[in-house]
Order: structure tokens, then C-alpha cells, then sequence
């Protein structure tokens, strides 16, 4: 699903225009990003999941082409985690 069609999506279930869509699901991800940027930041919504970051440290790959060892830097990477409850959504012929 592209971003057009998410915005066309919540606009019509929410009965409310594309512009108010597009203006709500902008403020929602700019709300996630400046909480997660925090020193353990989370952010959660019960029953569908949880935002979070998680630092990954630095190391070596390897240029898949050349084979040649590639250093690659620290960094900050987005993590979600599904709720139980859309895990169960999701999967549900799937005992517990």
C-alpha cells in the first residue's frame, strides 16, 4: 500500500477529507519519531503494537561484489513489535 492509498483508506473509514487524513497520520509518525529519538522512548497502541528504537553497534561487512571487508558505523534503527492481540488477528488457526 502506498502513501496515497493509506491516506485514501483512512479518509474514507474515518468519514473525514484526505487533507485531515494526510494532516492526522503526519502528526501520528512525527509523534513516534520525536518520543523514540528520547533515551528509551516507546511508544504503544494496546492491542496492535509497539514503537521503539534499538541501537545496532558498529562492524564489518563485505562488498558482495568485490568481497572486500566494508566497515559499517553505529547507528539507530526502528524496531516494532506486534501486540498479542494482532499476532492472534493475523494468525488465527495458530494455538496459543
Amino acid at each position: 500500500m502506498t502513501k496515497a492509498e493509506l491516506i485514501d483508506a483512512v479518509a474514507k473509514s474515518a468519514g473525514v477529507s484526505k487533507t485531515d487524513a494526510e494532516r492526522t497520520l503526519g502528526a501520528f509518525f512525527e509523534h513516534v519519531v520525536k518520543t523514540t529519538k528520547k533515551q528509551g522512548g516507546k511508544v504503544s497502541w494496546p492491542g496492535f503494537g509497539s514503537f521503539s528504537t534499538t541501537k545496532r553497534s558498529a562492524r564489518t561487512g563485505r562488498n558482495p561484489q568485490t568481497g572486500a571487508p566494508v566497515k559499517i558505523g553505529a547507528s539507530t534503527a526502528m524496531k516494532f513489535t506486534s501486540s498479542a492481540t494482532l499476532k492472534s488477528a493475523l494468525n488465527p488457526r495458530r494455538k496459543k
